[in-house]
């Protein structure tokens, strides 16, 4: 079965295999430098040490992350938040 976690890891052009963080509510932080193709066709690059990939959409610097995923909303859904005051 390919990916299963007894394969090798698949080196990329420096030798080593690319590092993805994958976070719950956040980015996907990309050891680089990565180059990053999107849905139309055109590829975008950065030579950074490590880029966050946007993975909410909201980015106005998309697929770069702009932290905005991590805007207030005025409610939850699930009323994990903070109690308010009275």
């Amino acid at each position: 079965m390919p990916n299963s976690p007894s394969d090798p890891p698949r080196p990329c052009d420096s030798g080593a295999p690319r590092r993805i963080k994958v976070q719950r509510r956040g980015p996907l932080l990309v050891e680089g430098p990565v180059e990053v193709e999107l849905e139309d066709g055109t590829t975008v690059s950065s030579d950074r040490f490590r880029v966050a990939l946007c993975t909410c959409r909201r980015s106005r610097r998309y697929p770069w992350c702009d932290t905005s995923h991590r805007a207030k909303s005025s409610g939850t859904r699930d009323g994990s938040g903070p109690a308010a005051k009275g």
